[in-house]
């Protein structure tokens, strides 16, 4: 995995690198949820207590951990991996650290590619952004099942219901509950700022949960939460519906990055992939075109 992910990085555009990509692409595993929320939530931590649980349940997990990048010198610590308390002989788990470098999106560029390839691999996908605020929205491009964290008394159940990120999430969690009376507070402040914002439209209601992940309080409710959503997206083939319109949102990101605003327009209908295309083939025969 790591030697793959290195030849995707350094070598985008080569035939081989598309072929893998493409192959993994059309043979999806994974469930893949993207854990977000704003800096000092405890992503790490609730991170690492899935990890536990999932590998307790003999599920194989991939990780892909984003971690802001210094806007002077593009340097990203990296620090996710340190927080994380894994087995470095457990061979069920991969970790990769990334840095979001320029994206202002909570993501970094790979993280597509990177979460495409550990799909097909992994029994669980976990992508846990840098430290989201009110408009960073680009896990939705990613995850099947998207994640957002509230930690007690920080006023960011109240700060997020202006906009954008309580929108997105398929479940909301207050972290911290050992807080008890102010994680209740939270849970009934993001229950009122969801409650303001339209549902899904497919008859799915987002639970609001309470976790302390450093105890294991209200971990297995999460992880059942997570399973029912993906229960649900495997009825009426929601999950191939919200992947086929993934796929084409990172198609005209890609192109929107690369060419501008001009470039997405002369894409055109090249930007619309019918059943079977891989985004990764038609990026590349736009980019060519265009180029």
């Amino acid at each position: 995995m790591a030697r793959a992910l290195s030849q995707i990085e350094r070598h985008a555009e080569a035939d081989e690198t598309i072929a893998l990509l493409s192959q993994a692409w059309a043979d999806p595993r994974a469930q893949v949820i993207g854990l977000t929320g704003p800096p000092g939530v405890g992503k790490s931590t609730l991170t690492s207590s899935l990890i536990g649980a999932w590998r307790a349940a003999g599920l194989s997990v991939g990780v892909i951990a984003v971690d802001p990048s210094s806007k002077r010198t593009g340097g990203a610590l990296l620090g996710d991996r340190t927080r994380l308390r894994t087995d470095p002989d457990d061979t069920g788990i991969f970790v990769r650290s990334m840095a979001a470098r320029d994206r202002l999106g909570g993501l970094a560029r790979l993280t597509v590619a990177a979460m495409v390839l550990m799909r097909a691999v992994y029994d669980r996908v976990l992508i846990e952004t840098v430290g989201v605020g009110q408009s960073e929205t680009d896990v939705a491009m990613v995850a099947d099942t998207i994640v957002f964290c509230v930690q007690p008394g920080s006023g960011d159940s109240l700060q997020f219901m202006k906009a954008g990120i309580v929108e997105v999430p398929h479940v909301a969690v207050v972290t911290k509950a050992d807080m008890v009376a102010a994680a209740r507070r939270a849970q009934a402040d993001l229950k009122g700022a969801l409650s303001l914002t339209d549902e899904f439209g497919d008859g799915w209601e987002v639970p609001v949960l309470r976790v302390a992940a450093t105890l294991g309080e209200g971990l297995g409710e999460m992880i059942t939460a997570l399973d029912e959503h993906a229960a649900h997206l495997a009825t009426a083939g929601r999950r191939e519906q919200a992947r086929a319109a993934q796929s084409r949102a990172w198609l005209a990101d890609a192109v929107a990055e690369r060419f501008g605003s001009h470039g997405l327009a002369r894409a055109g209908g090249l930007l619309d992939l019918p059943p079977g295309t891989s985004p990764f083939e038609r990026e590349r025969a736009i980019s060519r075109m265009l180029g």
